[in-house]
């Protein structure tokens, strides 16, 4: 795969997807691949199969890194750019006028509205929780390990027992998932130097260190927003959903953002096309530290993209050497496991306890679950539908 585009052509066409990649980070690579494999032909199937495991192997927004991979291969550099921003600023923009608009909800209606979207998250994350522990815990030994990751991040409460419950999920991998296979022959050719990937690779560890350090010494808002919004995007495994514990632990307890504010945005984030990621828009725009509005969500947005876009830099040259790594596939299945139990702990708190808190909310709730799972319906049309009986609900004084 040699750039043969421009950046503009790239910028149209993940412009257009941005617009319409309705359904998750899943439905995202059946997007890229009918229009960039099938309909473009802009790299063959073999070599995209290979592109989306490298995405899966690594932390951050997988979907996203896989479009940003396919922009630079056509594009160089500029098409990755073009690419990142086509496929990231619709749902962002949406999210930040969401934001503001979200502020100016008063009364029961628009305090029935906002519940209903944080019941409509309950949904979502359930229906989550199942799908991946059907694709990453089959078995009882990834099954023990999503239980074990469950029980230590519930007793822990912090951000250190998520850490903890990762790498115990990896550590455990080892000996659970040695059934893990390595992957064929490498069809992946992009334009990145191996000196390039080790200067993302430095730039990466740099911020990840360099970041908690500065803001213990400066103790400036803004590289606390950033050091924040950095660390979220370095430690995601296994999908978008899995950010959420993540954010919230980030943002809600240290007092940036409410719990009922958090679970508003984020059951909007359900309603727009386009990566999850782009939740961190809305979180900086409403966040009580930093720049907020407009300037907020641009520094968040950055800040929770760029680990994983560094980290892909990084292992584009080096692939050929890390797909042989022994032990490398059995680890990441461990992690794998340990998030579905990561993501379902969020699922109870703050999820949960956050948003039912009554029969009426469990019904609700419950009506976008099935909408979702029983009957396959889009993301939006479950939004919808929380939003409006959030909105019953209140009207009903229930």
């Amino acid at each position: 795969m040699h750039p043969a585009g421009s950046p503009v052509e790239v910028l149209r066409a993940f412009g257009a997807l941005g617009v319409r990649s309705f359904g998750g980070p899943i439905a995202h690579l059946g997007y890229f691949r009918d229009e960039f494999v099938v309909r473009r032909g802009w790299l063959s199937e073999a070599a995209y199969a290979e592109l989306v495991a490298l995405c899966q192997f690594l932390p951050g927004p997988a979907s996203s890194q896989v479009g940003f991979s396919i922009g630079l291969a056509r594009a160089g550099y500029a098409g990755a750019l073009a690419a990142w921003l086509g496929f990231t600023l619709p749902s962002a923009a949406a999210l930040v006028a969401f934001a503001y608009g979200a502020r100016s909800l008063g009364g029961a209606g628009g305090a029935g509205v906002l519940h209903g979207l944080q019941l409509t998250a309950v949904a979502i994350v359930a229906q989550a929780v199942l799908a991946m522990a059907r694709n990453l815990a089959r078995g009882r030994g990834r099954a023990a390990i999503a239980a074990a990751a469950l029980f230590i991040v519930l007793a822990g409460g912090s951000s250190l027992a998520q850490l903890a419950a990762i790498a115990a999920g990896g550590a455990a991998g080892l000996f659970v998932c040695r059934d893990a296979v390595a992957l064929a022959a490498p069809q992946l050719r992009v334009p990145v130097s191996r000196s390039a990937g080790v200067a993302a690779l430095a730039l990466f560890a740099l911020l990840l260190l360099g970041l908690p350090l500065l803001r213990s010494v400066s103790g400036w808002q803004n590289v606390a927003l950033l050091e924040a919004f950095y660390r979220c995007g370095a430690l995601v495994f296994g999908g978008g959903h899995v950010v959420l514990p993540l954010l919230r632990d980030a943002v809600v307890v240290p007092g940036w953002v409410s719990d009922s504010t958090f679970l508003s945005g984020y059951g909007a984030a359900q309603a727009v096309p386009g990566p999850l990621f782009s939740f961190a828009a809305y979180l900086g725009t409403v966040v009580n530290i930093g720049p907020g509005g407009i300037a907020g969500a641009a520094a968040a947005l950055i800040a929770i993209y760029a680990p994983g876009l560094l980290l892909l830099l990084g292992a584009l040259p080096l692939w050929e050497s890390l797909r042989h790594m022994r032990y490398a596939p059995a680890v990441i299945s461990g992690i794998h496991a340990a998030v579905v139990g990561l993501l379902a702990a969020a699922l109870y708190d703050p999820i949960w306890t956050t948003a039912v808190h009554s029969r009426a909310d469990l019904a609700v709730a419950a009506a976008a679950f099935v909408l979702l799972t029983a009957w396959r319906a889009p993301p939006l049309i479950a939004v919808l539908t929380g939003a409006a009986g959030g909105f019953a609900l209140a009207a009903l004084g229930a």
